[in-house]
Formats: C-alpha cells, structure tokens, sequence
C-alpha cells in the first residue's frame, strides 16, 4: 500500500480540475482503508471526497462535538473504531446521527505546518476495526501533503474549483456561513457569535447541512 499511497500523492497537483480532484480524493480514501476523508483548517472545510465526509465536518461544526475538535495529543491519532460505545459517553448526539450515516469508526490525524497545529484530517469507515499502523502512518502522510497542498492553492481561483461544496475541490467551503451569519446577526441585532448560534440550531432542527441553511438565510427563505 505504500508505494500506492506515495503514487496518489506525488500525482496531487494545482492544475488538476474538479473531477480528477474528486477521484484522487475518493482514491487517497480506499488506499487507506476508508470510506471517506476530509480536510479541515481553523473551521473551514477545505477538502472531502464524499458527500458523507462533508457532513460528519458539518456535524462536528453544528453540534460542537465530534473526535475532531479538542485534540489533546497532537502527535497521534485519534481513533475511534467502534462509535457505538460512545454513544451515550462523550459526544451522544454526534455519534448519534453518524450513526444514522451507517458510521461505525472514525480516525482523525491532527495536520501541522511546521510544528503549528492548524487543522484535522477526519477518515470514517463502515464497519468497526481500528487502523493498522501502516495505514496510521500513510495517513500523517496524506494529511501533511493535503495541508501543504490547500495552503499553495488557497483560496482556489475559478480555473482550479467550482466552489464550495463540490467533492475534492480545494475552497472556503463555509463561505456562505459567514455570510449568513452577518445576515442574521445585522438583521437580529444580535452578536456574531449569537447569530451563529442560531445557524447552527436551525441547521440541525431543519436536517439540512449547514452550507445549505447558510444559502437559505441569505435567499431569504428561512425565517430569521
């Protein structure tokens, strides 16, 4: 696996479009033994293979719970083979609707520049199984190549993405809920964080992703 892992990475390159994005990300994913990935710095979203990776970052973002945020070793991986056992323990609700996603193990590397912790990169699988240690180590390879990569190209211009949302691309993929957030927290009168909030609660009553519930406030077609 390694030598297919050190392929999928030496072949990651700033022209490559959205599609071919899309299938090295879902690529990286299966040579790791996973069912998906995604790339996250700060909180923004910057990179996932699949609609489901986008979602769990979404749910962590909502919910402020998830394997990804409070690391407290940022020298080893975080895993989680077996989700159902922490269902009613650290993070109930999160683990909740990944289960509802068919998620049963998920693995988060911390992602550094340097020695500065700036980000995670979150892997799922379907079935329960901790990784191996090649699959642990090939992981802090993708994850500090990913990082590397998302910093030369960011954000992308039009010629290298087609915007948030899209599988694979490299963009400020929470844009919009920033901007919603500005909508809702001039229009209520209320502070930024406050407006969040309430965008974050709206998302997770409402079922909708959060990039979803940001364009609608902006569309002005949810009640505010």
């Amino acid at each position: 696996m390694g030598s297919t892992v050190q392929e999928l990475l030496d072949s990651l390159h700033g022209a490559a479009d959205d599609e071919q994005r899309r299938v090295w990300a879902v690529a990286c994913a299966q040579a790791l033994g996973l069912g998906g990935m995604a790339v996250s710095l700060g909180q923004e979203l910057v990179w996932f293979s699949d609609t489901t990776s986008e979602r769990l970052e979404d749910l962590q973002f909502v919910l402020g719970q998830g394997p990804g945020l409070f690391l407290q070793d940022e020298a080893a991986v975080r895993q989680v083979p077996d989700l159902g056992r922490v269902l009613a323990r650290q993070w109930p609700q999160y683990a909740a609707e990944a289960g509802q996603l068919g998620i049963e193990a998920l693995f988060v590397w911390p992602v550094h520049i340097g020695a500065v912790l700036v980000g995670t990169m979150t892997g799922y699988r379907r079935t329960p199984g901790p990784l191996t240690p090649q699959q642990s180590t090939e992981g802090w390879l993708v994850a500090d190549t990913l990082a590397q990569h998302v910093l030369n190209h960011w954000p992308a211009g039009s010629e290298h993405g087609s915007g948030p949302g899209h599988a694979g691309a490299v963009d400020l993929h929470r844009t919009e809920v920033h901007q919603a957030t500005g909508v809702l927290s001039e229009k209520l009168r209320i502070p930024l964080a406050e407006a969040l909030d309430r965008l974050r609660a709206q998302a997770y009553t409402s079922g909708m992703s959060l990039t979803d519930t940001a364009h609608a406030v902006i569309r002005r077609e949810l009640p505010r």
